[in-house]
């Protein structure tokens, strides 16, 4: 998943961004509602973690001005306020859930798939992404090329990841850093490249029909042409 998480509190937001790093999940932070709302408007996210109180907007604040924008990106709201009233403030709102403060992450975890799944009109989690023989398994997080195993490591996961909901796109290099990493892309870097050149060699590993393709000036395009 691709998520925004906007918290003040540097120890609830460390603790946040930490368990989903672990998982393979990529993380934006804002500390404030203001930075909060310019990369929920700017970026796409698979889902939002939103306080309340934040300084510059509060939470709700943030979250009315999204809706406003007709940006349907699910949005869980999080938040020591847990009174009934405060819940239906919040739901009222435009927020798709309401997590109370404390908070188990295995509660987060799941909170944020029920309300991706709604907003992706599903019951259940798609478990497979596939193009032509390559499939990938989104929870054992192994890939397959016919009846080949691929063992991959948590960032080739997200990135083949990527690919997959993208088929037949070309995706540039500032895509890919912005979907599996969460610090600002250095052009000069070639991490992505290295990490591409990995995630081929596995895909081809025993000359299978090329899949990942480079697109000259542009970037990458996953697809079975």
């Amino acid at each position: 998943m691709k998520l925004l998480l906007v918290e003040d509190d540097q120890a609830t937001a460390g603790y946040v961004c930490q368990g989903l790093a672990e998982l393979g999940h990529a993380c934006d932070l804002a500390d404030n509602g203001i930075d909060g709302l310019t990369a929920g408007l700017t970026k796409e996210y698979d889902a939002i973690i939103l306080d309340r109180n934040l300084p510059l907007l509060d939470g709700l604040s943030v979250l009315r001005a999204l809706r406003a924008q007709s940006l349907r990106t699910p949005v869980l709201i999080l938040s020591a306020l847990g009174q009934v009233d405060d819940r239906i403030c919040g739901l009222n709102a435009g927020g798709d859930d309401y997590l109370t403060k404390p908070f188990s992450f295995h509660e987060l975890i799941a909170r944020l798939s029920a309300i991706i799944r709604r907003a992706e009109g599903s019951t259940t989690t798609p478990r497979v992404r596939r193009v032509a023989d390559l499939e990938l398994d989104l929870l054992t997080r192994v890939g397959h090329r016919g009846d080949r195993r691929i063992e991959l490591s948590n960032k080739e996961f997200q990135l083949l990841d990527y690919f997959l909901r993208h088929v037949g796109q070309v995706i540039t290099r500032t895509m890919l850093i912005e979907a599996a990493w969460d610090y600002s892309f250095d052009p000069g870097t070639n991490l992505v490249d290295v990490h591409i050149s990995r995630l081929r060699a596995k895909l081809e590993a025993e000359g299978e029909a090329p899949l990942l393709h480079t697109v000259r000036g542009a970037g990458y395009r996953l697809d079975a042409r």
